[in-house]
């Protein structure tokens, strides 16, 4: 996509553990917005509520959405999903 800030390279070669984490009671209902911006430009791996894990690279985070590159068979592909479908994720 011409005008977006493309990843610079593949992915790591790791797949990071998701951590595991004790929840009572209610769980939250959607990523918050500040937690993940810090992720923008960097790679960062996403385990959505839904589907497979993957690699990333965001180019805009929203109050209800995320928008980047996903990395699928061997390419950066654009993608974007809505908060509420993001689990967990983590930054590198």
């Amino acid at each position: 996509m011409q005008g977006l800030q493309q990843p610079p390279s593949a992915p790591p070669s790791f797949t990071p553990q998701q951590a595991k984490t004790q929840q009572f009671g209610v769980t939250p209902f959607a990523v918050d917005q500040g937690a993940i911006e810090p992720c923008l430009f960097r790679f960062v791996y996403i385990w959505p509520t839904r589907g497979r894990a993957f690699w990333a690279w965001l180019v805009f985070v929203g109050r209800r959405s995320v928008s980047g590159f996903r990395w699928d068979r061997g390419g950066w592909r654009y993608f974007g999903m809505d908060l509420r479908q993001i689990s967990s994720f983590q930054c590198f």
